[in-house]
């Protein structure tokens, strides 16, 4: 038995001191282990909660337990997170949720917590809290990008997100543009067992109907001018993997017919080609459509859609959880400094600021909106005053072009100053001028480009279009 439980914890002495038994418990797990009594307060903990969250024993007995996983000084309930604290006191039995927590290099982390009800010696209640991290500081993270939050909407849209991924069934997921949803295919492939297969994506606005086919399904040798051998289309590549069809809500109603078919035989001809062919595809769809609303007026067959709306998950606007930007507004801002060789960090006024807007783009609003801010800094500290003025051209660029405006930040036309104090000319031009930076530092690779940007290739060549960069 280790030595430390021959030891009751010292602790401070306004807390009473935990039994030889319950310290045994908490020792004999594996996974950081902490118990807490009904005033938060922090009874006992393991060595792996030592070392997740960098506190010794002596210094964590006695303080607030929301002080050390969170860094609050307010229990998580009354930030709107579920806390199993209060669950367990109130009820008596065990509970499970999960959070966003803070480890010893003060990163990110996602975890499930569960509590126990444990009985001390002396007849009192307290919670064992079992914590079991389900994704590191950077393994949400894809070409640069990942998935960050600790609100309510957030956390409940991943606790979906992670019970799919171990599914074998086509997955719908649905939400507003900017919402992440490329981003959540990827989190799903990458927790499930074809983790190791390929991920492939396919863009249903650019396709048409000739195309869509031989892009999805490959073609024959001579199926039409110009197919001067056999191609692989993208389905047969993705064998074992999952394939993602993004905006799958744009397909006309004869690719429509198409894809069903193949999601119902599980069998497909490549264009211009007899024998039938067989592929082990996991379908990820995803729209910013009301789906159900286009198949009530005839534009998508309800059919295809009872065949990818097996698994419907919703992902959260972000005027939904304006808190994250307190996690997701600094994380956004790494690929900025990055992009621009200077290391930026926002002011706590300025992520106050951040909060106040409701981003009809969403987080990719944000991250441009970050990205303007950043250029129009005097210095690496990015204030409530630049997030202030970006977030006026903001509002008046969007009054002048109004709300179907794509990306209203790239697309300002009102005249800032550069740190130099020389005239920068428009925000659109700013953006423009980066982008043909990176291309020219990146020698025209836009794989490159995008995952400097922290976007999608897509996204950068809609970009380029929209510049004249091509």
């Amino acid at each position: 038995m280790k030595d430390s439980i021959s030891n009751i914890v010292r602790l401070v002495d306004s807390v009473t001191p935990v039994s030889v038994e319950l310290q045994s418990i908490v020792d004999s797990h594996e996974q950081p282990f902490v118990i807490i009594d009904r005033d938060y307060r922090i009874l006992a903990i393991n060595p792996a909660y030592e070392k997740t969250y960098g506190v010794t024993r002596d210094e964590a007995v006695g303080l607030p337990c929301h002080k050390i996983s969170h860094n609050n000084d307010a229990p998580c309930h009354e930030s709107g997170e579920d806390c199993p604290h209060v669950n367990l006191f109130e009820v008596g039995k065990a509970d499970s949720c999960l959070h966003v927590h803070y480890n010893a290099d003060h990163r990110v982390c996602q975890v499930r917590v569960t509590a126990y009800p444990l009985q001390g010696s002396n007849g009192e209640l307290y919670m064992g809290e079992m914590i079991q991290q389900l994704s590191g500081p950077d393994e949400r993270r894809i070409n640069g990008r990942r998935m960050v939050g600790q609100s309510p909407p957030f956390l409940a849209c991943m606790d979906q997100m992670k019970m799919v991924a171990a599914a074998q069934a086509p997955v719908l997921l649905q939400g507003e543009t900017g919402t992440g949803k490329e981003l959540a295919a990827h989190f799903i492939h990458s927790h499930s067992m074809r983790r190791e297969q390929p991920f492939l994506t396919v863009d249903c606005t650019v396709l048409t109907d000739p195309l869509f086919e031989a892009e999805v399904f490959g073609h024959a040798r001579g199926a039409f001018t110009g197919s001067v051998g056999d191609r692989i289309g993208l389905f047969e590549q993705a064998d074992g993997g999952t394939l993602f069809l993004d905006e799958v809500g744009e397909l006309p109603m004869s690719q429509q017919a198409k894809l069903l078919r193949v999601l119902e035989s599980g069998q497909y001809r490549r264009v211009g080609g007899k024998r039938p062919r067989k592929a082990d595809v996991r379908i990820i769809c995803a729209t910013n459509r009301h789906l159900w609303e286009s198949v009530s007026a005839g534009q998508f067959r309800e059919d295809l859609y009872y065949r990818i709306a097996c698994l419907a998950i919703r992902l959260p606007a972000l005027r939904e959880r304006l808190n994250d930007i307190e996690v997701l507004a600094p994380d956004l801002l790494g690929p900025v400094s990055k992009t621009m060789n200077q290391r930026f960090k926002l002011t706590p006024a300025a992520i106050e600021r951040l909060k106040l807007y409701k981003y009809p783009g969403n987080v990719r609003e944000l991250r441009n909106i970050l990205f303007i801010a950043a250029t129009h800094s005097n210095g690496e500290e990015i204030d409530d005053a630049v997030i202030d003025t970006v977030l006026q051209q903001v509002a008046r660029g969007r009054d002048h072009q109004g709300q179907s405006a794509p990306e209203p930040v790239a697309a300002q036309q009102a005249e800032t100053k550069s740190p130099t104090g020389n005239t920068r000319g428009s925000l659109h031009d700013v953006e423009a001028q980066h982008i043909s930076a990176l291309l020219q530092k990146h020698h025209d690779n836009r794989r490159l480009v995008a995952e400097a940007l922290g976007i999608s290739e897509r996204t950068l060549y809609r970009k380029l279009k929209r510049y004249d960069l091509n």
